[in-house]
């Protein structure tokens, strides 16, 4: 008898269900695969009655652990595997995962700490899911974190035991899970995504956006601790019963190459990345790497996530177009968490498309005003809102601008998250009754949204509004420079507002020399004198878990002097050595301590139970 094979997501599924969790359990009837290849280069192969019973296995574990429906629970994972199968089972059992990067660097490890506190803390976490590697450095966050009751292994998780969790008791009001934002100079911000939410948003980007069908298979090796990675190339994949590909996020950025080679060897259709992956993989791909790649597989490239430069893309595709990649395939997008993921894509297939326009009027008039050459600025198209949502642009007043007009970006549409975790005041700021206020700058042309940038970021001098990146753009074209690591900012002075440029060099570099090619290169191509150019060493520039540069933070760390020496760089190897003791020491106090009042609680019971503080909704 012939089985009969199952119709395809893009039939069955929509915004109104199934669920995640229900999803996942049903997808034990379907086939296709999930793949996570490890560093090491073995890989581990699912099939999807596999991954479904590995969810449910470690959905009871969770539930052992004492956990109930709607406890958070922070998640400090750093293997791939270990955290799809983790975080779903969560959603399975109506626990509320909190994603939180894992320590990436001794010399930040202070840093570290604090951030993971601060979105505990706010979070309002029972527990603490990690690996033994990482353990002995985050129990300090016990003492720190007045809700939180233990920091659990993943290798002592109890063996999995009683009924599989009922998914059907999940509905689309519940809260899937809390996605802090990656800010650093202010408290983390949890925005709440609900199962509705989720659905709404994936149900566009898979029916509409990607015109998903049953032979696409994903390939990723973004950050499963934020948006894209997560739901983007995680949640959604799954949901649709997609075959997908998992490769650790270091190993791309070590060995950059890898992605493409990934995308050729298993044939891969679709994959996602910010602009910066885009320069990498473009400058460390030779020739000889080049013509072993078949990219005629590749459906999609999606790019988004940050500002996405005219000429690191044509690059890309200019390169990879020899190893057969199609021309459309690039679809740059716009998103944000506060949005669940997406809120904007270019049509499929048909490629880049930019604007270019008058630099004068914009700095001077706000407008974008078609301009073929002279003094102009280049924005690439974010496409058109998903179907079933809107984006407006408005003034500062709310009011609604015409096309080619610059102003606030507003999105609109079922896909909006609940808000902030605990956070009236930032959730009524952003979340308003005409829409999500982005805090991006940005107009519409032709019925498409070009984003110009960050609000918070714009550059004033001498009364005309510059956005940084093209600041930055052009600086990164100076030999010496790192490209992607510049940040442009104003500093004040007794008149006005100055420009300053802080760039990462590269190594051999003429200091002296590179400064004034710097300067010289802005006042040629944008006209503005730079006050100050500010030379760094690799990575000493703030960045968020994501890789993103932190422009506000690095403008604070230059006005207080401390630019350039985040963490204990200045004290070598020593005084990593000396902060990993330290964290050492008070976790295994912190541990000790716990144990203690575990074994007095068994006598004690009701005078030593801790009282967390009660978490809401924002």
């Amino acid at each position: 008898m012939t089985q009969q094979i199952p119709p395809h997501a893009s039939q069955t599924h929509n915004a109104q269900g199934p669920t995640v969790p229900r999803a996942i359990r049903d997808n034990a009837q379907k086939p296709g695969t999930v793949t996570f290849i490890h560093s090491d280069k073995s890989k581990r192969v699912y099939d999807y009655p596999e991954f479904s019973g590995a969810v449910d296995n470690r959905a009871m574990q969770l539930l052992e652990m004492g956990l109930e429906k709607g406890d958070r629970i922070g998640f400090v994972i750093p293997d791939s595997e270990d955290f799809v199968i983790s975080f779903i089972a969560a959603l399975t059992a109506g626990v509320i995962p909190v994603p939180m990067y894992p320590p990436l660097s001794l010399g930040r490890l202070d840093g570290y700490i604090d951030t993971a506190a601060r979105i505990l803390m706010a979070a309002d976490a029972k527990a603490l899911l990690t690996v033994k590697k990482a353990q002995p450095v985050l129990w300090s966050l016990v003492n720190r974190v007045d809700t939180l009751e233990k920091v659990v292994c993943l290798e002592d998780l109890p063996k999995p035991s009683g009924e599989q969790p009922d998914v059907d008791a999940i509905s689309l009001d519940d809260v899937a899970f809390l996605q802090f934002t990656s800010g650093s100079t202010s408290d983390p911000k949890g925005v709440v995504v609900t199962h509705g939410s989720l659905l709404a948003n994936m149900h566009a980007i898979l029916k509409y956006g990607l015109e998903i069908n049953p032979q696409d298979i994903t390939v990723s090796w973004l950050p499963l601790y934020h948006d894209m990675g997560l739901i983007g190339f995680t949640l959604c994949p799954l949901w649709y019963a997609m075959s997908a590909v998992y490769i650790p996020t270091l190993d791309f950025v070590k060995h950059p190459t890898l992605w493409m080679e990934t995308m050729h060897e298993h044939r891969g259709t679709i994959a996602f990345a910010p602009n910066f992956a885009y320069a990498l993989a473009t400058r460390r791909t030779s020739e000889k790497t080049l013509a072993k790649l078949d990219l005629s597989c590749v459906k999609v490239l999606g790019c988004g996530a940050e500002p996405n430069h005219p000429a690191t893309l044509r690059a890309f595709t200019d390169l990879f177009a020899k190893a057969g990649l199609k021309p459309g395939a690039l679809l740059p997008c716009y998103g944000m968490a506060e949005a669940t993921l997406a809120m904007t894509f270019n049509p499929l297939h048909r490629g880049l498309r930019t604007d270019v326009i008058d630099a004068d009027t914009y700095h001077g008039k706000n407008r974008a005003v078609p301009k073929g050459e002279g003094n102009t600025l280049e924005f690439v198209s974010c496409g058109v809102p998903l179907p079933g949502h809107n984006v407006i642009i408005v003034d500062d007043d709310g009011k609604e601008l015409p096309e080619r007009s610059v102003g606030n970006i507003v999105f609109q549409g079922p896909s909006i998250t609940s808000g902030y975790w605990g956070q009236k005041k930032a959730t009524e700021d952003a979340f308003r009754d005409n829409g999500l206020h982005t805090g991006d700058l940005g107009y519409m042309a032709d019925g498409e949204l070009y984003v110009t940038g960050r609000k918070k970021d714009i550059i004033i001098l001498n009364g005309r509004n510059y956005d940084p990146q093209s600041i930055e753009w052009e600086a990164s074209e100076v030999d010496g420079v790192r490209k992607g690591n510049v940040v442009a900012f104003s500093r004040p002075s007794e008149t006005t507002e100055e420009l300053v440029i802080v760039v990462e060099t590269k190594p051999g570099t003429n200091q002296d020399e590179l400064a004034e090619n710097v300067r010289q290169r802005i006042q040629n191509r944008m006209y503005l004198s730079v006050a100050d150019v500010v030379l760094l060493a690799s990575g000493q520039l703030p960045k968020t878990s994501s890789g993103k540069l932190q422009r506000s933070r690095a403008r604070l760390q230059y006005l207080d002097g401390t630019l350039g020496a985040e963490g204990n760089r200045t004290l070598g190897n020593r005084g990593q050595m000396f902060t990993l003791v330290k964290h050492l020491s008070v976790s295994f106090l912190a541990r000790l301590r716990h144990g203690v009042r575990r074994r007095v609680a068994r006598i004690l019971p009701e005078t030593t139970r801790r009282h967390p503080r009660t978490g809401h909704r924002a």
